[in-house]
């Protein structure tokens, strides 16, 4: 039976590809689809060639390349049984690309949706991506335009978040859903998705609730987790929520947030916030000389300014990130006020609902 090979590597792609797997299903029905992801993959009945979480950094990915170069070696075997009809990348741009070079090699075409961050770092892929992806859907405004110019097939199919953001909660449902009142003032804490960003923002990211509550008495706290993170209760003295960002970005009125796409829902639900990130000395070394791009969250890349402020490696400190954060619980303050324009234009920029239906339906078309 001919079959779409759907490629995740981390939980947000894991997300987006059970959303792609249930699209396609009602698509084309005629056709298997088997992939790696995650559980949410694995529940929207995929065949699941590999369950895994997805890893940051230069170093950590180093450790991972045994693992990566024997599920590459599975999925060539799968490409060589001639059944593929289409591979979909989905982010993971270490790994995914090496497999859309090998489904070139072998004829089979190859869909990337969310695609490497070229105007990041290594722009030099793109002539890669040109001679090797038959087309590329992308989630950023402006990055039609550049992969187009370097001889990408590139179509901007707007942000997979609207599509969540349809659903989303007025700040009073949000609020009773995760039992506060209107009253409250709440701080929302989104340290990230993968456990070795947990390690090494969660410490700070508790002192600085701790520090805003001694400054505002009766400050609520609650974390946002993904559903694969384990936590003890003296690790986290706040109530956790999993799954669900954007009814705690609702219920909030600020946000601390890990660089990603986060910073993204952040803007969508209007939720001012700050940015923050800390990864391995030896990766963020490297990084420094590769990247070319000032700011590091997302929401700023959009907006093409400073919107949040970003506190990174030695710079995400206590005192500062709670300095920054305190003067936008003022719902008449300037500075809240500044933020929560500037969230909206961002919001503007990234599209309308309806990515999943325009990347399932390019897939459809591709497999013919």
């Amino acid at each position: 039976m001919r079959e779409i090979l759907i490629l995740a590597g981390e939980a947000s792609g894991d997300l987006h590809g059970s959303i792609l797997a249930e699209r396609l299903k009602a698509l084309r029905p005629d056709l298997a689809i088997a992939g790696t992801g995650g559980a949410r993959m694995r529940q929207a009945g995929v065949e699941m060639i590999e369950e895994h979480e997805g890893v940051v950094g230069f170093i950590e990915v180093l450790r991972h390349i045994p693992a990566h170069l024997r599920l590459l070696g599975r999925i060539k075997k799968r490409l060589d049984a001639g059944n593929v009809a289409l591979v979909l990348c989905i982010d993971y741009p270490g790994f995914n690309m090496r497999v859309a070079a090998a489904a070139h090699a072998r004829g089979v075409p190859v869909l990337y949706y969310i695609t490497p961050q070229v105007w990041a770092w290594r722009a030099g892929r793109m002539r890669t991506m040109a001679r090797i992806i038959r087309r590329a859907a992308v989630i950023l405004p402006f990055e039609e335009q550049m992969l187009r110019a370097a001889g990408v097939n590139a179509t901007f199919v707007g942000h997979p978040l609207l599509d969540r953001a349809a659903a989303m909660p007025t700040r009073a449902e949000a609020r009773s859903k995760l039992g506060f009142s209107e009253a409250d003032e709440v701080l929302a804490l989104f340290p990230g998705s993968r456990a070795q960003e947990i390690r090494r923002h969660l410490a700070e990211f508790v002192a600085v609730a701790r520090d805003l509550q001694r400054r505002r008495p009766g400050l609520k706290v609650v974390m946002s987790v993904a559903p694969t993170i384990q936590l003890r209760d003296d690790e986290v003295p706040f109530t956790l929520v999993r799954s669900a960002s954007f009814d705690v970005l609702r219920a909030a009125d600020v946000a601390l947030c890990k660089s990603g796409t986060t910073t993204l829902e952040a803007a969508v639900a209007g939720c001012p916030c700050a940015i923050v990130y800390r990864t391995s000395a030896i990766s963020y070394a490297i990084a420094r000389r590769l990247v070319r791009i000032e700011h590091i969250g997302l929401l700023n890349i959009v907006a093409g300014r400073t919107v949040a402020p970003e506190f990174v490696q030695e710079a995400f400190r206590t005192t500062p990130v709670a300095d920054a954060l305190e003067p936008l619980f003022d719902r008449s303050g300037a500075a809240r006020l500044a933020m929560v324009a500037g969230l909206a234009e961002v919001r503007a920029r990234l599209g309308e609902p309806g990515a999943t239906q325009r990347v399932g339906a390019m897939a459809a078309e591709m497999v013919g």
